[in-house]
């Protein structure tokens, strides 16, 4: 069952997400995930929207996803995204 990984945030730090873009890819290689959708002008139709950044990112599997996300190579790369945004993130399964 595929599963989503969808961030939203406020970018703080153009160029530590510049820098974090560049090496979160290469952690990527070989794992099945597709892009979504990334948009830096979401637009809030309800509520109060944290941000106006949004990475929607589909694995395969749940394991895919958390061998990915808890891998030393990405858990490197995601301080920087994590210095750089202000953000929120979530796992969600599909259907």
């Amino acid at each position: 069952m595929p599963v989503y990984f969808i961030i939203q945030g406020k970018v703080l730090d153009e160029e530590g997400m510049a820098a974090y873009r560049r090496l979160a890819g290469p952690t990527l290689e070989g794992v099945n995930v597709k892009v979504f959708a990334m948009d830096n002008d979401v637009e809030t139709i309800e509520g109060e929207w944290h941000g106006s950044t949004v990475v929607v990112a589909e694995f395969d599997t749940e394991e895919s996803f958390r061998n990915w996300y808890y891998s030393p190579a990405y858990q490197e790369v995601v301080k920087l995204r994590l210095a750089a945004m202000d953000s929120r993130s979530a796992l969600v399964k599909g259907l």
